[in-house]
């Protein structure tokens, strides 16, 4: 006979699994679009200001209104938002499919639907990330954040050839329908299968709605002000990404002009990172990381730090050494970031983690143009492998130097102690609503 513990286990497993497994499809169809829609723009322009005008379309969206997206998220019902995001989706890209059917297609057509994409999947991924901590038992986040990454691994090598396989045989409006599909087949389960809520801040009798957003959205900042922990975390990611995202960005060059290899040699490089990921987020998955969620990620911190400076240091005839570099940058990814989100998933009052996820997403995500900036720059001036150097250097030291602050080493002790303005009962009660 079994258990009531054993039931629970299957219960959660199997509604989080097939909720996950939709919008592991979803997240695959949206890839393979994505490269498909920036391939057509590459051979119907070859315009380097066209491909960056459509990455910012892709990009601003999260930058500019993820903090105000928050709010809403966290007021909304989740289930609806994801059903209704992966909606949106699925009519953005029909709406584009009639373009390229029709053959009237233009290239702001692409930039307004990337826009859009981008602008629901800003509502899309703080819902499903808020809803994950409420289904899936805390001690089993840092192995679902695993697993997240790893598939996001696969997602990175699987998608491009695949996409590619696709645009020699397919035309455009047939590859856009696959995303179609796709979308739908994350909107099947939610249609059957509840998603907890959380307790929710009661409004106010003849509240307006905007007077209840803006104090959602002051409620957040506070909330995140009055955490030390959760701001030097946040600080040290938009530091990592402001280092990390020009050493891939500034990847091509190094190999042609540093290593002096071509696009076979970057294409190693880049697959190495990907192998290096889900490899790393399979180990995350089995293992689970140290009780301390924070100490997983320092220590990826600094395997990252070390890669890079492995790449930095390689000379141009040891392009293996840059390989082993790439690999371990890859291989710590997934070590760092997953339990990064298991810790706010399983830290932060669970009505709170819409405005904490896009909080932190925008301000990680507005270093990239910002490092962009400057990075060009300096390794031009200095060499593209300076950069490599001084940005892993800085990871090594930050991941070391942040064992010994208080603040950040207890930053999950933090919560339980009270030491968060919020009520300490409330933040890792599970409280949830029936969805409707």
């Amino acid at each position: 006979m079994t258990s009531a513990g054993e039931t629970n286990q299957w219960n959660w497993k199997s509604r989080f699994f097939t909720i996950w497994t939709g919008q592991a499809f979803s997240l695959f169809g949206s890839r393979l679009v994505q490269f498909s829609l920036v391939w057509w723009l590459t051979l119907s322009t070859g315009s380097a200001t066209v491909l960056a005008t459509a990455t910012l379309a892709g990009l601003l969206p999260e930058v500019l209104l993820g903090p105000f997206i928050g709010p809403l998220v966290d007021r909304w019902n989740r289930r609806r938002v994801m059903m209704l995001a992966d909606s949106a989706v699925a009519l953005v890209t029909l709406g584009l499919m009639a373009l390229f059917w029709t053959g009237q297609v233009q290239v702001w057509h692409v930039y307004a639907a990337m826009t859009l994409r981008a602008l629901v999947g800003a509502f899309h991924w703080p819902s499903m990330q808020a809803s994950t901590s409420l289904m899936v038992p805390g001690e089993q986040l840092s192995r679902i954040a695993g697993l997240n990454q790893a598939l996001n691994g696969v997602l990175s090598i699987a998608s491009p050839p695949l996409a590619a396989l696709l645009l020699g045989f397919l035309p455009m409006h047939l590859i856009l329908s696959v995303d179609v599909l796709t979308a739908l087949l994350a909107v099947l389960p939610l249609l059957f299968l509840q998603i907890p809520e959380p307790a929710r801040t009661q409004t106010a009798a003849g509240a307006s709605s905007t007077a209840v957003f803006w104090r959602d959205f002051q409620d957040g900042l506070t909330y995140v002000r009055s955490w030390p922990g959760l701001v030097a975390i946040i600080l040290m990611a938009m530091v990592i990404n402001f280092l990390i995202n020009p050493a891939f960005s500034l990847m091509p060059l190094l190999v042609t002009e540093h290593f002096g290899g071509g696009v076979f040699e970057l294409s190693w490089m880049e697959s190495l990172a990907g192998v290096g990921v889900i490899v790393g987020g399979i180990a995350l998955s089995i293992w689970g990381g140290f009780k301390r969620k924070v100490y997983t990620s320092l220590l990826g911190i600094i395997g990252m730090g070390l890669g890079i400076v492995l790449i930095g240091f390689a000379p141009g005839h040891l392009y293996g050494l840059g390989l082993a570099g790439m690999a371990l940058v890859g291989l710590m990814s997934p070590i760092t970031n997953g339990p990064l989100f298991a810790l706010i998933q399983s830290t932060v009052a669970p009505d709170m983690q819409g405005r904490v996820l896009t909080l932190i997403m925008s301000l990680c995500s507005s270093m990239s143009p910002l490092s962009m900036l400057i990075a060009g720059p300096v390794a031009d001036r200095l060499g593209i492998p300076f950069w490599y150097v001084a940005a892993g250097m800085v990871c090594l030291l930050m991941g070391a130097g942040a064992f010994f602050i208080p603040q950040i080493v207890h930053v999950e002790d933090q919560v339980r102690t009270g030491s968060s303005a919020s009520d300490p009962a409330s933040l890792n009660g599970r409280v949830p609503a029936a969805a409707d």
